[in-house]
């Protein structure tokens, strides 16, 4: 990709999303910005004060996903800063922990991770520029293999984004009422949340893929594989797992590479597909 270029990533004051930002920085050269954005202030300026001053200009952003209001006003400033975007990193995640109550995270839960994901597509997909990519971070579980058979229904074959928020919607409020745990629905909430994540992204790649091709827009979905990290250690042993650095450089690859069709509306593992169901 050419210099010049401007990129965002959402959830990055620390982790995945700050290394991400910083190697965005890198590739883009000095021509280039990318936003750093969080839904603390405070976070946001301190992690942009941390990253070297080299590369590519970056600014930072509030940018609060669980806003309904935040996607729009942060699309019209950049649409009038730079007429367009190029690179979207949507990695906003609320972290829960083995401890945490699902019924009463779910709500926090849900708007962060799902409907602020819904929300950025809506936003954004309309800023890319030709040869843009917007990548949503996901996860393998975001697949209907970790999914009961008889709630497949509820995420594949959808034909619009509210479709995807009507059944995100219908989950948490089963998971607040109860009533999630007569039925099959997994008590991890992360599983049902990341497999919306990708039928959202499906759901819009059937709608553009013609001519996203056409332009040469990559949209998808990414895993970054098991990382070393506070979080992820309350669940795993990570003491092998690789450092959010490392695990950057394969979306950072899809984010400033060629446009691979073959990868367009996927769920990407590595630079390569994650099938979405049993039968793929």
């Amino acid at each position: 990709m050419s210099n010049a270029k401007v990129a965002l990533v959402t959830g990055a004051t620390q982790g995945l999303g700050l290394a991400l930002v910083e190697g965005l920085a890198r590739r883009l050269g000095p021509d280039g910005t990318v936003y750093l954005t969080g839904r603390d202030a405070a976070r946001v300026a301190e992690a942009v004060a941390g990253l070297p001053e080299t590369g590519a200009r970056i600014r930072g952003e509030l940018y609060d996903v669980a806003e309904p209001a935040s996607a729009a006003r942060l699309a019209g400033l950049l649409r009038e800063r730079h007429g367009g975007v190029d690179i979207v990193f949507g990695n906003a995640v609320m972290r829960v922990g083995p401890d945490d109550d699902s019924a009463k995270v779910i709500d926090e839960y849900t708007e962060v991770s799902n409907f602020g994901t819904t929300r950025l597509l809506r936003a954004f997909l309309p800023l890319l520029r030709d040869g843009g990519r917007l990548l949503v971070v996901a996860s393998s579980l975001g697949t209907l293999h970790h999914l009961a058979p008889a709630l497949h229904g509820h995420f594949d074959g959808l034909s619009s984004l509210d479709e995807v928020d009507e059944q995100v919607a219908s989950w948490r409020d089963a998971i607040k009422d109860g009533s999630a745990r007569a039925g099959a629905w997994p008590m991890f909430i992360n599983i049902p949340s990341k497999i919306a994540q990708v039928a959202a992204v499906r759901v819009l790649a059937e709608q553009r893929r013609a001519e996203d091709a056409r332009r040469g827009i990559l949209l998808a979905a990414v895993c970054p594989g098991m990382m070393n990290t506070p979080t992820s250690g309350l669940w795993w042993d990570v003491s092998s797992a690789a450092l959010p650095a490392d695990a950057a450089v394969p979306l950072l690859d899809l984010a400033t590479g060629p446009f691979n069709p073959a990868h367009y509306g996927l769920l990407l593992r590595h630079g390569h597909p994650v099938p979405w169901s049993p039968a793929a």
